[in-house]
């Protein structure tokens, strides 16, 4: 392995442990915050026996700590995968992490994530490359963590399942087995030709496979087999009803924390100082590796500077408007906009996309009120607040095209940000890179075509 690739690599390994240590960290502190002795492991069973389609929250299934709990057990497995693998960790190792401790908040879990990755560990075996060259690929195949869930503890009950019950049968067991092969073969072919569609302009490029692949499963097993489509699973769970169903100070303290040290370890590591910041933050971020291009010290910079942005933006969205607060699926999409803050994301391509979320608010709101209809929807509805955060990867249009083309891209995400998932049924948890994947592929070929043609003008 070239030395700086593995200097790089055990420094991307230490950001997973650093992040997966934080959360036991903040499992432990809301453990004492919520008085929540003897209750945590209980809830955290709870939490690993519940089907989870999108978007179940994490936080009413089990508890604030639970869910900390969790994501800290998921993320400390990958990066033990790492390590022990000897694996060569590159950004896109960094993002699948990301990805997987995001959605530790609503709909995946230390059961459900362990199917997938061994699907792909048996491809690797049958075609004799190496597992732990394709960790990352293994770690984004968790996003069928829900339709593990369902086949696991909810086929053949359907209606008369009992929430947080375990309900296990032989044949749910054989079809997870099936499945987990499946998924193990379809997902390595399915990868490269989603990225030729889009053509790099969708960060979330599993978004898109996974989505198509959701949406053919989905379709097979409850509308040509007629399978009664299932419930959500919904439990009273009175503390979390108490705080009304948010725990914004407990989160934003959170993130205030991770994000100022990453800033800090950044600005220590380039020499006390930002100076080349300015230089990411001119990248159009198509096809970027920021490791490469500026060094890991403006990584972690770029991750705090950005996250913050993040963070400033959920927080403007939860007080300007009524919807969800911070749930757990709001928690874990902070952490998923940040997937690609090494390979493209950064604040400069990401604002326009937040503002194309409001462009289609105020005009939503402008015309329900010309024809008299109420607006369904505010901006901080929970479907809006995954779509707002995964079409940041649609960061490199407004990189090489421009802002107004940017706010263009945020303003169509926004539009079906909570219409893709009916076409998986919820069982796929990259919705929100789906939604902009759609979205590439609609508006791309567009700009290619008259932006070319006002070029040879």
């Amino acid at each position: 392995m070239d030395l700086s690739i593995k200097k790089d690599s055990w420094f991307i390994k230490g950001i997973c442990l650093h992040i997966s240590v934080s959360f036991f960290i903040a499992s432990f502190a809301a453990t004492v915050y919520l008085d929540l002795w003897g209750q945590v492991w209980h809830d955290f069973f709870q939490i690993l026996v519940t089907p989870a389609p999108l978007v179940t929250d994490y936080f009413q299934i089990g508890n604030l700590a639970s869910a900390f709990l969790n994501a800290g057990m998921c993320g400390t497995a990958c990066w033990a995968l790492m390590t022990f693998l000897n694996a060569e960790c590159r950004p896109s190792m960094l993002a699948g992490y990301f990805l997987v401790v995001a959605h530790c908040f609503y709909g995946l879990n230390f059961l459900n994530m362990w199917p997938p990755l061994l699907g792909i560990l048996l491809f690797t075996k049958v075609y004799r490359i190496e597992f732990r060259h394709n960790l990352d690929m293994a770690m984004l195949a968790t996003a069928f963590g829900p339709f593990i869930s369902e086949l696991l503890f909810r086929y053949h009950v359907w209606d008369f399942y009992i929430a947080q019950t375990i309900q296990i049968s032989l044949i749910g067991v054989i079809f997870v087995i099936i499945f987990s092969i499946f998924l193990g073969f379809a997902i390595p072919a399915m990868l490269p030709g989603a990225l030729k569609l889009h053509k790099g302009f969708n960060l979330y490029n599993g978004g898109l496979a996974f989505g198509l692949l959701g949406l053919f499963i989905f379709a097979f097993m409850y509308k040509t087999l007629g399978i009664p489509a299932p419930k959500p699973t919904s439990v009273m769970n009175e503390l979390y009803f108490f705080n009304g169903s948010s725990y914004q100070g407990f989160i934003t303290i959170y993130y205030l924390c991770m994000f100022s040290l990453s800033i800090l370890w950044g600005w220590f590591l380039n020499g006390k100082s930002f100076k080349g910041y300015g230089e990411l933050l001119k990248s159009t971020g198509h096809t970027a590796d920021f490791f490469a291009e500026y060094g890991k010290a403006q990584v972690l910079i770029n991750i705090g500077v950005y996250g913050l942005v993040v963070l400033a933006y959920m927080s403007l969205v939860v007080l300007l408007t009524d919807g969800a607060g911070f749930t757990g699926p709001t928690m874990g999409v902070i952490l998923a906009a940040l997937t690609f803050s090494s390979q493209g994301q950064h604040p400069k391509n990401v604002w326009p996309v937040f503002v194309g979320y409001a462009v289609l608010s105020v005009l939503a709101i402008t015309l329900c009120k010309m024809a008299g209809l109420a607006i369904p929807w505010t901006l901080s509805t929970q479907g809006y607040i995954n779509g707002a955060a995964f079409a940041t990867g649609l960061c490199p249009i407004s990189g090489r095209y421009g802002k107004r083309f940017g706010v263009l891209a945020g303003f169509m995400s926004a539009v079906i940000c909570t219409s893709t998932n009916a076409m998986h049924g919820g069982f796929m948890l990259f919705n929100g890179g789906l939604t902009a994947g759609i979205t590439a592929l609609i508006l791309i070929p567009c700009l290619e075509y008259y932006w070319h043609e006002k070029k040879k003008a």
